[in-house]
């Protein structure tokens, strides 16, 4: 399982509350792009339409941009293949919760989204976030000049 391309700042500005392994609809010249672990999903977001899932904001670009064409569109709607409970569940969420992606796999040979529920953090939240994070690097380099 090879990870493309990953959000990197969603646990930093949120707090996960459920995440979620998703298929996705793409173009074969899109899969091939991923696969050369193009494109960024920081701004993405997902929204429940008419009983069906949609990946808003990715930007995909194309795998050959001399050959694309001037019709692709690399901020495209991508559509998201999930389970019916599983999007009537992520289609009644409280109000405050989002629904972002947090990573792009392959799993076989299929390209995989992993998506997660979650909350925004206030500023407090990122700040105890750095610090727990420092005091973890502080500790592992005292534990290696220990050795």
């Amino acid at each position: 399982m090879a990870n493309y391309v990953e959000n990197t700042k969603v646990r930093f500005n949120y707090e996960i509350v459920d995440e979620y392994e998703a298929g996705i609809e793409l173009l074969g010249s899109e899969v091939k792009s991923i696969r050369q672990k193009h494109g960024r999903i920081e701004s993405a977001h997902i929204i429940i339409r008419g009983g069906e899932a949609y990946l808003m904001g990715m930007d995909l670009p194309p795998y050959q941009p001399m050959n694309g064409g001037t019709l692709y569109d690399p901020q495209r709607t991508r559509k998201i293949l999930l389970k019916k409970s599983e999007i009537k569940d992520l289609a009644d969420l409280e109000k405050g919760l989002t629904i972002v992606p947090l990573s792009l796999y392959n799993k076989g040979t299929k390209i995989k989204i992993k998506i997660a529920v979650v909350k925004g953090k206030k500023k407090f939240d990122k700040r105890a976030t750095i610090k727990d994070r420092e005091t973890g690097r502080e500790v592992s380099r005292l534990m290696k000049t220990k050795r």
